[in-house]
């Protein structure tokens, strides 16, 4: 019974004692608590009065920016480069877009094109169908960039396979500017003439692997000259183009460069819309003058005087919902009337006057009937006035043919960046047939613009 009463008691004592011990920790654990959160409300407000003051400066920075730039845009002083605090806004002076082409083709012909002459047609040098065998197209270098708020250049270096040798060619090299008022554009250097639908496109972007013949035998495949050019959209819902150039006139038709360094000038307009969301359009007419002095035609002709090209073009483009992805299709057409004025010399004869007219046309279409797989069909047809018994065995004597061609072609697409394409032409440019059998690819890498309509 003691034992009993002494354990109770030492119970009673220990819960008395412990009590007091047990709240002062509690109350000491508390506190530390308290500490902790005050502390972190602290350093909360720090960081949040840090972040405001990093906001403050940036608007400063960009309110500061802002001036420079409506300054220099009045005319009050050059455009600051914000981030370096110079007088040049060059966001990728140091960062152009850069691009490649490779193109690459293997030809076989049914007949060696020693002479790739069309009979009544004065050419130029680069109007042939191109050697047999293996060889490189035409391997494009393009770089593009913003020069500054207004101005854009633009250049590209053009590596083409020529009988077996690599020529480079300076293919464009041209500034552009970018901010003019009212839909005006002005572009100075040598560039692609606006006229025309195929002209302005770079090679690699046609449906075929060769031009049609109109523009192998009247703009010795494209025209390509150092001059000006304007160009006017008009602010209307129908895109409405009105351009014109002025060249120095050494591209065929012409090569009167060197007697005033302008000896061509070009006028064009373009009208396009769309139809719903499944059809498209877009029609031009274009007009081009050219002085020749002794042109030579590789044969020994020489020809001085005026070359005139008058050009209408139409294409019709399809697709359903406006999504090319699956099927597309696009018809494309044109129409030339060649005009030559001037004195003909022939190779060892006198010189005859010579004014008449020629004309030629293409019209083609291509059906993509499923993801990447197009095929297309085209003819083109040339003809030219007789020029009698005087011009009888010379370079401009048609000797009764009408030079005419089909083509046939089927490419896949593997990505925007890829095609492989196989063509058949029947080419019926000379009295003796030629088939000729193309295959091609196309493959580019780095940066690339946009391709025209």
């Amino acid at each position: 019974m003691l034992a009993m009463r002494t354990l109770a008691w030492a119970a009673v004592v220990g819960v008395t004692v412990a009590s007091p011990i047990a709240r002062a920790e509690e109350e000491s654990g508390l506190d530390a608590l308290r500490a902790e959160m005050v502390r972190m409300q602290e350093e909360h407000q720090r960081s949040l009065r840090a972040l405001e003051d990093r906001v403050l400066r940036a608007e400063d920075v960009a309110r500061n920016a802002e001036a420079r730039v409506s300054a220099a845009h009045a005319g009050d002083g050059p455009v600051p480069d914000v981030a370096a605090g110079s007088s040049r806004t060059l966001a990728n002076t140091f960062n152009p877009s850069i691009g490649v082409v490779l193109d690459g083709r293997y030809r076989a012909y049914s007949r060696s094109p020693s002479d790739p002459g069309i009979p009544g047609f004065a050419l130029d040098g680069e109007a042939g169908p191109g050697s047999e065998g293996i060889s490189l197209g035409e391997t494009e270098l393009q770089f593009d960039a913003s020069i500054d708020d207004k101005f854009r250049g633009s250049l590209t270096l053009a590596l083409a396979d020529d009988g077996g040798t690599t020529e480079t060619e300076l293919e464009n090299a041209f500034i552009e500017t970018a901010a003019l008022a009212d839909g005006l554009t002005l572009r100075g250097g040598r560039f692609f003439s606006g006229i025309g639908y195929l002209n302005a496109h770079h090679a690699h972007t046609d449906n075929f692997t060769d031009r049609p013949l109109m523009y192998r035998t009247f703009l010795g495949g494209q025209l390509a000259d150092d001059g000006v050019q304007a160009r006017w959209v008009a602010p209307t819902d129908l895109f409405i183009e009105i351009g014109g150039e002025l060249l120095r006139g050494k591209g065929f038709p012409g090569n009167a460069s060197e007697s005033s360094g302008t000896g061509a000038w070009t006028l064009y307009a373009h009208v396009a819309g769309d139809v719903g969301t499944d059809h498209s359009w877009r029609t031009g007419l274009s007009y081009l003058t050219a002085d020749a002095r002794g042109r030579s035609t590789g044969d020994g002709d020489l020809f001085s005087g005026t070359a005139d090209v008058t050009l209408v073009d139409a294409i019709y483009k399809w697709a359903p919902n406006g999504n090319s992805t699956e099927r597309n299709l696009t018809l494309q057409a044109e129409v030339a009337r060649f005009d030559e004025d001037g004195r003909f010399t022939p190779m060892g004869g006198s010189a005859m006057n010579l004014d008449r007219h020629s004309y030629g046309f293409y019209a083609q279409g291509v059906y993509q009937f499923c993801r990447g797989w197009r095929a297309g069909l085209r003819y083109g047809q040339l003809q030219t006035e007789s020029l009698g018994a005087a011009y009888s065995g010379t370079t401009l004597d048609r000797m009764s043919h009408r030079p005419e061609q089909w083509s046939a072609m089927m490419d896949w697409t593997n990505s925007e960046f890829g095609r492989i394409r196989l063509q058949y032409s029947l080419d019926e440019s000379a009295p003796r047939s030629n088939s000729r059998i193309t295959a091609q690819y196309v493959m580019s890498f780095g940066a690339h613009a946009a391709h025209k309509y």
